[in-house]
């Protein structure tokens, strides 16, 4: 038996019920692994509350997690018992201990920890693709990153200033602007206290951005598109205050023929070679320095409800996880 936190009803924190379950030995092609340390995230709170769909109840909340690789099954070769390893995968990370598909898991490099691993695969990897896929951040480009003190905001801040950007960043409180502008951004707005479409004209003196990136949602639409400049990019990428209206097409002409996208972490990593090209990238940046992991919150396994009352809450800051 080992312990897991299953959801069997959809709703508040207190679905997430700590028990025993039984994990078995691992089948062709999978990997048995004992985590160490598991990343929290709002998509957890989107299955929780049936936000997004799971694929039947009763199901173990979590989407990435690191640990140690203990028994492999059959057809599995590039993986061995005491691999360091971490993932990316739909549900089934909340638990001490889980079998995995081989495909989905990644090695960790010596120089990777568990805990920074557990948040870079679902956080990082989005980044990565965010700003190295669906729009090619380079030098000179400005970008406006929304909850830029969240997991993902931070690595969203770092990366785009290594990358040359000029980072425009929103946050609902004054330590978290500090710790934003520690952290890659160049001006840091209060959305609570200030108009951020005013801030970021006069910020770029009526340029706007080249690309805002939303995981926001209700409450930061349509303020993201009066942001963008003419062929500007919207990429709303969650869901955090509520999903984004339906809005006519039309309104992407009013602003200056603005591009839109949702993308998903899934149709970016759908390959084994898209998943390994992502994480060698994004591993080479932390090793190499341009990334700095912030987990400032960490929970024991039985307190996750306690979790995600903080991350709705917004009383967290970047990345936090839970300890099996």
């Amino acid at each position: 038996m080992t312990k897991a936190v299953r959801v069997h009803k959809v709703g508040g924190p207190e679905v997430l019920t700590y028990e025993d379950i039984e994990v078995g030995a691992p089948g062709a092609g999978e990997v048995r692994i004992r985590q160490h340390a598991i990343g929290l995230n709002f998509i957890d709170v989107y299955f929780r509350t049936g936000l997004y769909k799971a694929p039947g109840l009763p199901f173990i909340a979590g989407n990435e997690a690191a640990g140690e690789v203990l028994a492999v099954g059959a057809g599995v070769t590039n993986f061995h018992p005491g691999d360091r390893v971490a993932y990316y995968y739909n549900l089934g990370g909340y638990a001490s201990e889980r079998v995995i598909p081989a495909e989905k898991l990644v090695k960790l490099p010596d120089h990777i920890t568990y805990e920074q691993g557990a948040v870079l695969m679902l956080k990082g990897l989005t980044v990565w693709y965010l700003l190295h896929k669906t729009f090619k951040v380079e030098p000179g480009h400005r970008v406006l990153i929304h909850a830029a003190a969240g997991g993902i905001g931070l690595l969203a801040c770092q990366w785009a200033r290594a990358l040359g950007a000029h980072v425009i960043g929103t946050v609902g409180s004054k330590a978290k602007a500090d710790l934003a502008l520690a952290n890659g951004c160049d001006h840091v707005i209060l959305y609570n206290e200030e108009n951020f479409v005013e801030r970021v004209k006069q910020i770029s003196r009526g340029a706007l951005c080249d690309v805002v990136y939303d995981g926001v949602g209700k409450t930061t639409f349509p303020g993201s598109l009066a942001c963008l400049r003419p062929r500007g990019l919207f990429v709303s990428f969650g869901n955090a205050s509520g999903p984004v209206p339906p809005f006519p097409l039309a309104e992407l002409n009013n602003h200056g023929s603005l591009f839109a996208t949702r993308p998903k972490l899934n149709d970016y990593v759908g390959t084994r070679k898209e998943l390994l090209e992502g994480a060698d990238t994004l591993f080479a940046a932390v090793i190499n320095g341009k990334l700095h992991v912030p987990i400032n919150h960490a929970y024991a396994l039985k307190d996750a409800a306690r979790a995600h009352i903080d991350l709705e809450s917004r009383a967290t800051t970047g990345a936090a996880i839970l300890r099996p």
